[in-house]
């Protein structure tokens, strides 16, 4: 199912996606942008929202973690392992714009990652189609979440707005991906299931 070494490659990858500055290949969008002049609510919702997103971040690169550690073939596992590289420069992107508003990162990112490193983990096992649908739906649902906190933005902070744009388009991508791999379409309970623990995420990291 996995061996040994994919595992340690596993816990070495969420050390640093918890504990290490992420990387970045690209420019990251909006740098651009002139400082935005914002009022201290509007730069507290600004910094509470890529909080939120910098925990999404979180979340997505466990789950790709895990469930590469269980993918059964090639293919999958290389379809993972490319969004999981992205979701490290949304990670990158997500930081800097939160230590820029005077922000701080959530204070629960460990949890976080552990409980969806074990559910990416249980999806692999489920197999790759359902490994590929997991990771389909869960682009879908980001995008959506991704659409409503643009809307919340600042108009003023475009910054933030430019890289959220890009993540939306990425996450878009990575779905369309996923269902060209032969992703599965999930049940209508999992997919609830889905969005309610989402609910809980975001809106825990929004305060902590």
């Amino acid at each position: 199912m996995f061996d040994i070494d994919r595992l340690i490659t596993g816990f070495d990858k969420g050390l640093r996606t918890l504990f290490a500055p992420a990387p970045t290949a690209r420019v990251v969008p909006g740098s651009d942008q002139p400082d935005p002049v914002l009022q201290d609510e509007e730069r507290t919702l600004s910094a509470a929202l890529m909080r939120v997103n910098h925990s999404g971040e979180v979340c997505a690169q466990a789950l790709y973690h895990g469930q590469a550690i269980t993918a059964r073939n090639s293919v999958a596992r290389e379809a993972l392992d490319r969004a999981a590289q992205e979701e490290t420069e949304h990670l990158a992107w997500t930081e800097r714009r939160i230590a820029e508003l005077g922000g701080r990162k959530s204070l629960l990112g460990p949890a976080w990652y552990a409980g969806s490193f074990a559910l990416g983990a249980i999806a692999g096992l489920a197999g790759d189609k359902w490994n590929l649908g997991f990771l389909g739906e869960t682009e879908r649902q980001v995008v959506k979440h991704l659409e409503g906190h643009l809307e919340r933005l600042p108009a003023a902070d475009r910054k933030s707005r430019a890289i959220l744009e890009q993540m939306k388009d990425d996450e878009s991508r990575h779905a369309t991906s996923a269902y060209k791999h032969g992703a599965a379409e999930l049940p209508w309970a999992v997919r609830m299931l889905m969005r309610a623990s989402s609910r809980v995420m975001t809106r825990t990291a929004y305060w902590i």
